[in-house]
């Protein structure tokens, strides 16, 4: 019994937790990271602000507690490029991968989109590494000894990719496979465009 009084402890923690970054990130996204409060953060959760900070000591730490794993994932993505051999088929894969991925950060990536001084700003030194992931990441899609007008094309091809951040707003009716066919189909035509 004592255990599970423990372990019903950490659930509700934990789904607190996730409801604070939750109501953290429907506010930030629609009213903007400097214009939104804590306080109307822990309103909408129903807890009282210094509960809110029992779990994110700032509005910073919270800011970051909602853009970090999007980040994580991507580094995890790139760090395993290493492993992949770069053929036709392979780079398909990749920006397929990295595509459901930025799919499924939607959320997180409109505010990224809207408030990217802030999050520039909470990443502090860490953007620089953010920068070099996507570098990395080009330099893989483009291949070994690439010239530049690939290179140009493999970030084009990024930029197509980061579409999908905001194609709820822009589709907001479109089902998430054809977001995902229609953009892999232009990335890919955009990199070999022959």
């Amino acid at each position: 019994m004592r255990g599970q009084a423990v372990t019903g402890t950490v659930v509700a923690a934990r789904s607190t937790k996730d409801a604070i970054r939750d109501a953290a990130l429907q506010l930030f996204s629609t009213k903007g990271f400097e214009q939104s409060s804590l306080r109307e953060v822990a309103d909408a959760v129903g807890i009282t602000k210094a509960s809110l900070y029992y779990h994110y000591a700032s509005k910073v730490d919270l800011l970051v507690a909602i853009i970090e794993p999007m980040f994580d994932e991507l580094r995890d993505q790139v760090e395993s490029l290493d492993d992949i051999a770069h053929t036709p088929d392979n780079v398909r894969d990749v920006l397929t991968r990295q595509l459901r991925s930025t799919i499924q950060n939607r959320s997180v990536g409109v505010l990224c989109m809207r408030d990217t001084v802030a999050i520039v700003n909470a990443l502090g030194n860490r953007y620089p590494d953010m920068i070099e992931l996507h570098h990395r990441m080009c330099r893989w899609i483009a291949g070994p000894g690439a010239d530049d007008g690939m290179l140009l094309r493999a970030a084009a091809t990024m930029q197509v990719m980061s579409t999908a951040l905001m194609s709820q707003e822009i589709t907001p009716d479109a089902a998430v496979e054809d977001v995902e066919r229609i953009l892999l189909n232009t990335a890919l035509t955009v990199l070999n465009p022959a």
